[in-house]
C-alpha cells in the first residue's frame, strides 16, 4: 500500500485519492481564475464603471493574490 501524494494518507489502491485529485484541480483552477480576473475585466481602464461591491471584491482578490507571492 502506498500513501496519497496529496493528503499523505494511506491509499487502498496505491494511487492518489480521487477526491484529493479533484480538490487539487479545483484549487489550481481557482488560482488561475483569480490571477486572470483583473486582466479579463481590464480594471485599469474601467475601474470607475464597476459597481462598488464588485470593485471591493476585485481589490480583495488582487491583494490576496499579491500576498501569496
Amino acid at each position: 500500500m502506498k500513501s496519497c501524494s496529496i493528503c499523505h494518507k494511506i491509499s487502498a489502491t496505491g494511487e492518489d485519492h480521487l477526491d484529493c485529485i479533484q480538490k487539487r484541480k479545483v484549487e489550481l483552477e481557482d488560482d488561475d481564475f483569480k490571477q486572470k480576473l483583473p486582466e479579463r475585466l481590464d480594471m485599469a481602464k474601467n475601474a470607475q464603471d464597476l459597481q462598488p461591491e464588485i470593485r471591493a471584491l476585485l481589490d480583495h482578490m488582487t491583494k490576496e493574490k499579491e500576498r501569496k507571492k
